[in-house]
């Protein structure tokens, strides 16, 4: 069976993928509706088309829920969210490192460790909004955000002692026994908060919209297309209150759908009766199952993204600490760097078909509109190996302007850092954008919910990949009595030769992803 919009195509109707709910309505009131015989299929004019119901469970009545301002609402909600969250993550690092008074190779690891976490709740947020419903799970994960970060802002209080620690040169005095469980008490509830939000609330502003109207259906289409550290922890949390506040304001004009309960045994009963040769109810599942098979190569390729994306704001912030930041009389804080990444990576999405395009064409003397999916990112990857060693040799070279002295400084300017940072952005535009739209295309209709699974499994095994990594470098760089790679004093260490190891080994994933990519037979043919 075969329908529109979000609706699954094969492998039965109640298929769905984790945060993407089918669409069954009240059975009473749709009887009631149907025995009044107005409308199509039973429902009056009045009343949405694709299922979707109110606040009671009742049909919902167009004009009185869903629309623009519920959908916007929403995206406002989101983007306070995804703002709090941010400068959260540009902060992390730096916080752990001069308050937390963690190592360096220690507070790289904590990050991964969290993020990885992040992502992992994300794929935890899609499958219970499978059973609690979206807006549920989007009120729970934002009163788990506005708890965390509250939490976190009074932890921040606590750890920041004496007065003006936490910057470079001085450490913050040692903690109590109960100030360090509450600070990581406080950054795992801000991540499984964020990751159920990430994975719902987008779709949820998609939801306000009836598929089945034309009208309503048009304006989907255009909606879909649209060193200070108390005051950044409380401005983050006024953030999330802000959201949580705007995300309430709407509650009675919200369209929900029922939930649709756990995908994974329908999935698994696919896989099961295809490896049994057993009769299958419909005659694609086996062809549906040999296709997800064929994109588990390109996929463990693509993993390794996300390990490479990790190093910019961790090892990059931790690098960029120990150069010199000052302009004039301003101090540029080394995680405000990430600036020249997000506009970069912007630029190229935003204007990839207009200087991206033109290149391919003029370089390859063809008339290909536009680089396939698996070919951008594999220039992706390419650009993620010259990003390594551009970072390589700018600690090449801040190691050979440090003072000498037992302070973690060097003189080399920040700003030499501008190239890698403007690199990475430009990877992340080609791989990330190109991922999406490669599993999205290729997933088969009947098996849309791994689509996602894919798509957050990945980042969250990048960080414990990239954690787990660092651990065995510094195990073993620091055998005999050496400081290790990426020691305390990154001075004392060769975080170069860590870069360039990551280059390597992004070469090789390369070549891995060639041979899978090159062999890779599409859906479409």
């Amino acid at each position: 069976m075969q329908q529109s919009g979000n609706k699954m195509v094969g492998l039965g109707d109640d298929l769905v993928a984790p945060g993407i709910e089918t669409r069954p309505v009240d059975t009473a009131a749709m009887f009631e509706l149907q025995q009044s015989g107005n409308g199509e299929e039973g429902l009056p004019p009045t009343h949405t088309k694709d299922g979707s119901l109110d606040r009671y469970g009742k049909p919902d009545v167009r004009g009185r829920t869903g629309g623009w301002k519920s959908g916007l609402i929403l995206l406002v909600s989101q983007g306070l969210v995804t703002l709090a969250f941010y400068v959260l993550e540009a902060s992390i690092v730096l916080f752990t490192k001069y308050v937390m008074r963690q190592a360096n190779a220690e507070a790289e690891s904590t990050f991964s460790l969290w993020m990885g976490t992040v992502y992992l709740c994300s794929l935890v947020g899609g499958f219970l909004s499978d059973y609690l419903g979206r807006y549920l799970i989007s009120i729970y994960a934002q009163v788990f955000l506005t708890v965390g970060f509250g939490l976190l802002s009074a932890s921040a209080n606590a750890l920041l002692k004496p007065h003006g620690c936490g910057v470079i040169g001085k450490l913050c005095d040692p903690h109590a026994p109960l100030e360090v469980p509450m600070f990581y008490i406080s950054i795992y509830l801000i991540a499984l908060g964020n990751g159920a939000c990430e994975s719902i609330l987008a779709t949820f502003a998609a939801d306000q919209f009836d598929e089945e109207d034309p009208a309503e259906k048009q304006s989907k289409t255009s909606f879909e297309s649209t060193g200070n550290w108390l005051p950044i922890f409380w401005i983050s949390t006024g953030c999330v209150i802000t959201a949580l506040v705007f995300l309430l304001s709407q509650t009675g004009r919200y369209r929900r759908f029922k939930p649709s309960g756990n995908p994974f045994p329908r999935i698994a009963q696919v896989i099961v009766a295809s490896w049994r040769n057993k009769n299958l109810q419909v005659p694609s599942r086996g062809e549906e199952v040999k296709c997800i098979l064929r994109l588990l190569p390109v996929w463990l390729c693509t993993i390794w993204s996300s390990v490479v994306f990790l190093q910019m704001p961790s090892l990059f912030t931790e690098q960029g600490a120990a150069m010199d930041g000052t302009i004039l009389h301003f101090q540029v804080p080394p995680a405000g760097m990430i600036a020249f990444d997000i506009i970069n990576t912007s630029t190229l999405i935003v204007f990839y078909d207009k200087l991206i395009v033109p290149l391919h064409i003029k370089l390859t003397k063809t008339e290909s509109k536009t680089l396939a999916e698996l070919q951008r990112i594999g220039t992706g990857f390419v650009i993620a190996v010259v990003t390594m060693l551009s970072a390589g040799l700018v600690e090449q070279h801040r190691l050979k302007h440090s003072d000498g002295s037992t302070k973690e400084m060097s003189s080399l300017h920040i700003l030499w850092q501008i190239p890698q940072y403007i690199l990475m952005g430009a990877s992340k535009a080609m791989v990330c954008v190109a991922e999406k739209e490669f599993f999205s295309a290729q997933t088969p209709d009947g098996l849309k919910s791994l689509q996602r699974i894919l798509s957050f499994c990945c980042s969250a095994l990048g960080g414990y990949m990239c954690h787990t990594i660092l651990w065995v470098v510094n195990k073993i760089s620091a055998s005999n009595g050496k400081a290790g790679w990426v020691p305390p004093n990154l001075n004392d260490g060769h975080a170069d030769r860590f870069f360039f190891l990551l280059a390597a080994l992004t070469m090789l994933n390369l070549g891995l992803f060639v041979m899978f990519a090159y062999r890779y037979i599409s859906i479409s043919t």
